[in-house]
């Protein structure tokens, strides 16, 4: 899902891939060299924490020998935010669903190929003993943070940016993305409210869009399940109180204000009602079903096409 229609002059587009998918920075002016070295080896130290897929990463580690292991300090806010969204959908959303995705053949490997004679993950987030950025299992076990992962990183990315003095930009994670105004005028003045415009990608036609969002200051966040399937009907999306992939809800896109929330709330939507959610974290919404209906929160800056 990537910006549409961003309407800025002196557009400058900074194109890459990083942790196993396709990302795009535009801000006002170049990036300098300093600065591009700073984003790779940022994204590096993250992947390094948290990939699932290679295995000098700490998640690897802990999937190997359990026990108690310190996270980077950035692992405070993605912590929380899975404590929160846990509890809100009853145990659906669950980084240590891991398992369960390498059952259903997304592994390191890739393999897409279901291994049912995989022993199924018993523990759950709720269960798990942690003290700030510490994390303490008895045993092995899989932490995939797919979930809010990306969104985060696009957070760090976007406030790395900022640090380095580029206050306006658009940090696009494939879909995770975060928009920094900065100063009137600056990126996306043309349109309103400096707002920039992003098509909301059918989830069952990738040519096709099902409506438009207005992203001012903030972050909007999309997931389908259409994104890594594999199999009949079989997704990335897992419901961890079954270990199956979601089947009524498709798609669905928030505006947060931070990428890690608006992630993580993506996932949410598919197991529990935005009411439920919005106890604790204000966003808008939209949401698709697998019967064609969309459902659009009343203070969604956009609109849905008939």
């Amino acid at each position: 899902m990537p910006p549409a229609d961003l309407a800025v002059d002196a557009r400058h587009t900074l194109d890459f891939d990083a942790i196993g998918t396709r990302w795009q920075i535009e801000t006002d002016s170049p990036l300098d060299d300093a600065t591009r070295a700073a984003v790779a080896e940022r994204i590096e130290l993250f992947d390094r924490a948290y990939s699932r897929f290679r295995p000098d990463s700490l998640v690897s580690r802990l999937a190997r020998e359990g026990g108690r292991l310190e996270f980077p300090a950035d692992a405070g806010p993605l912590f929380d935010v899975y404590d929160r969204v846990s509890a809100l959908t009853d145990g659906a959303v669950d980084p240590l669903v891991g398992r369960e995705l390498e059952r259903l053949g997304y592994d390191a490997e890739y393999s897409f190929t279901p291994h049912p004679e995989r022993v199924a993950e018993t523990r759950r987030w709720s269960d798990l003993r942690r003290e700030g950025t510490a994390v303490d299992l008895s045993s092995p076990a899989l932490l995939d943070v797919g979930a809010a992962g990306k969104g985060h990183l696009v957070d760090i990315v976007s406030d790395l940016l900022v640090a380095r003095g580029y206050e306006r930009s658009v940090v696009d994670g494939s879909g995770d993305l975060r928009h920094r105004l900065g100063r009137p005028g600056g990126l996306g003045s043309a349109a309103p409210g400096g707002a920039i415009r992003v098509a909301l990608e059918h989830p069952l036609d990738a040519t096709q869009a099902i409506g438009v969002a207005e992203l001012g200051e903030g972050a909007l966040c999309a997931s389908a399940g259409n994104r890594r399937a594999w199999g009949d009907g079989v997704h990335h999306i897992l419901d961890a109180r079954t270990g199956r992939p979601a089947r009524e809800v498709i798609a669905t896109w928030v505006i947060a204000a931070t990428a890690l929330q608006a992630d993580a709330l993506a996932t949410a939507l598919f197991f529990a009602g935005a009411h439920t959610l919005a106890t604790a974290f204000p966003f808008s919404y939209v949401r698709m079903f697998a019967d064609g209906r969309a459902e659009i929160s009343r203070d969604f800056p956009g609109e849905l096409f008939t």
